[in-house]
């Protein structure tokens, strides 16, 4: 019957494997780590450490059954997933490769904290998932290149698959209505009033400006409710770095602040603005200050879109919806599902100010909208009801 080694040789024979493949020496490294596995007395890294000198001694076949032995004793060993995406990256198969990268990363974004020994390993599996990731889309964008002008949702949908973005759907907070399109920023052409409303920018530009000359009525965006319910904590609440001038709120005309943007309230006459007892049409002066964000939020319905319409417009203002970035240009209304995550930034250091108001989404017929409306009244007039 032979001897079990002591522990001691054990330790010597592994610390001459680590030498023979820091040396290069990959079959003396193989050896001498398959030993302490006979011996039942192999740790974690020293069976990654035989994976990878069974790899450079060119039999795949072993380094990956290394691995799987590994993974078979600790299925949650982060190492064993970088070394398996090292492995597979390394023959030539990114995609699936970056599969065992995302197991780590994600494995390890629910940990409480990651181990020392484990930053630089998992920063390293982040950097190699997102180079195999861009060979990938440079590869799709290639063989797709003799295709002009493919829609923006081609594009996402690549960005998407190739892991670069994800999808953005709608969440809205409070009530989600089914089967609607999942739209980012619709299209301008979509809305034939929308040319006569831009015409009356200048005079709308003129407005705002008198009220933020004057500052009376300004209140910050982000307001404590009124009622018994809890806030939801943004970060900009009671902050005047985000504003509102409301002309229309809660349904009703705000009358002091109306009777001094005649224009602008003319000008949302006639549009396809929800009109819902407690609770529509609303429609403010949205001030951004400079160096202010607005961080990602979803809005509460997605039964309506959101119309931006910029009045004043300093240098570096954009909007992100979903996975678009618009830059916010002069009088150049935006339409978009705000029911999809989204967030603004003004990165300037002048006050940027544009018209914001809510209209029906374009897919709901008369017949939805007459229900929603009697809905969004039953909900409001209901004890407690949401206003």
């Amino acid at each position: 019957m032979t001897k079990p080694m002591a522990a001691t040789d054990l330790q010597a024979i592994a610390h001459a494997g680590v030498t023979a493949l820091r040396a290069g020496d990959a079959a003396a490294a193989r050896r001498a780590f398959e030993q302490v596995v006979a011996a039942g007395r192999a740790t974690p890294p020293l069976r990654i450490m035989l994976a990878r000198a069974c790899e450079i001694d060119g039999d795949q076949t072993a380094a990956h059954a290394a691995l799987d032995q590994l993974l078979a004793i600790e299925p949650g060993n982060l190492q064993a997933f970088i070394a398996k995406g090292d492995l597979i990256g390394r023959a030539g198969d990114d995609r699936a490769a970056v599969s065992w990268y995302q197991m780590a990363l994600g494995r390890a974004a629910r940990l409480a904290s990651v181990p020392p020994d484990l930053v630089e390993p998992l920063r390293r599996a982040g950097l190699e998932r997102d180079a195999a990731a861009a060979r990938f889309q440079a590869h799709l964008r290639g063989q797709l290149a003799q295709f002009d002008d493919l829609p923006g949702r081609f594009n996402e949908a690549l960005d998407i698959m190739s892991g670069t973005a994800v999808p953005q759907l709608q969440q809205p907070s409070s009530f989600y209505y089914p089967g609607l399109p999942q739209i980012a920023f619709y299209d301008r052409a979509a809305f034939d009033w929308l040319p006569s409303l831009e015409a009356r920018v200048p005079a709308m530009i003129r407005e705002v400006t008198a009220v933020m000359a004057e500052t009376d009525g300004i209140k910050p965006y982000v307001e404590k409710p009124e009622d018994n319910r809890p806030s939801r904590g943004h970060s900009l609440l009671g902050d005047p770095s985000w504003s509102a001038f409301h002309l229309w709120q809660n349904g009703q005309p705000v009358a002091a602040n109306a009777a001094r943007c005649p224009e602008t309230m003319a000008a949302l006459d006639g549009l396809p603005i929800p009109r819902i007892a407690g609770r529509s049409p609303m429609a403010l002066f949205s001030i951004l200050k400079g160096r202010t964000h607005i961080p990602p939020h979803h809005g509460m319905l997605n039964t309506r879109l959101i119309c931006h319409v910029p009045l004043i417009v300093p240098p570096d203002c954009r909007l992100r919806v979903g996975n678009s970035i618009r830059s916010v240009e002069l009088g150049k209304a935006l339409i978009f599902d705000d029911s999809i995550e989204h967030e603004a930034w003004n990165d300037s250091d002048q006050n940027r100010a544009i018209l914001l108001f809510e209209i029906w989404r374009p897919e709901l017929g008369e017949a939805e909208r007459a229900a929603l409306t009697t809905m969004y009244e039953a909900i409001g007039n209901y004890p407690g009801g949401d206003h």
